[in-house]
């Protein structure tokens, strides 16, 4: 039987790095590279602070691009906290996603106990696959009948949120395939 012995000066993995002092250029290789980190995006604000809403939108591959064009034109780029599945306001409250809806209102107030928001802005969009699932493929037949569902979706959502928490400002709207929103109330 063959045995291996691992060392810090025999093995091909470790070299003799740990054998040897660091030196004034390892440290501040180390120290530069830890600065560095320090000042990229996003650690600059902690996981706690004070945001101004969260943003609940839909799973759906069409959207990501289009929902963060918007919150940045709303000057809101790295200000919010984000929930995504399916649905969006769809996913939250209507009764075919019934076992999800805890998943969303507990990540809700963690987010408002984490990051202080303000409000909560919940972006459905059209064509959505889910709004098919929950509610049938006649409820979002043409694009009135899909404004009608989603707006019921979204005031239901909106009632949710002040039985729920009414601290919150409630914003809600209907994103088209092109990025523009139809917002409701």
């Amino acid at each position: 039987m063959t045995s291996l012995i691992h060392g810090a000066k025999t093995c091909g993995c470790c070299g003799d790095f740990f054998s040897r002092p660091m030196g004034r250029r390892g440290f501040l290789t180390t120290a530069g590279a830890a600065g560095a980190a320090l000042m990229l995006p996003g650690a600059v604000q902690a996981a706690s602070g004070n945001y101004e809403a969260m943003l609940l939108n839909c799973i759906d591959p069409r959207f990501p691009e289009l929902t963060l064009d918007y919150m940045k034109g709303r000057g809101l780029a790295g200000k919010y906290s984000q929930f995504v599945f399916a649905g969006a306001a769809i996913g939250a409250v209507a009764p075919a996603f019934a076992t999800w809806h805890a998943a969303f209102w507990e990540n809700l107030g963690a987010s408002m106990q984490l990051h202080n928001i303000k409000s909560i802005i919940a972006i459905d969009h059209r064509d959505c696959g889910a709004a098919k699932i929950a509610y049938g493929a006649d409820a979002v037949a043409d694009a009135a009948k899909e404004t009608t569902t989603h707006k019921a979706a979204l005031d239901a959502f909106r009632a949710q949120v002040a039985i729920r928490q009414p601290t919150l400002k409630v914003e809600t709207g209907l994103m088209a395939l092109d990025g523009k929103v139809e917002m409701f109330g």
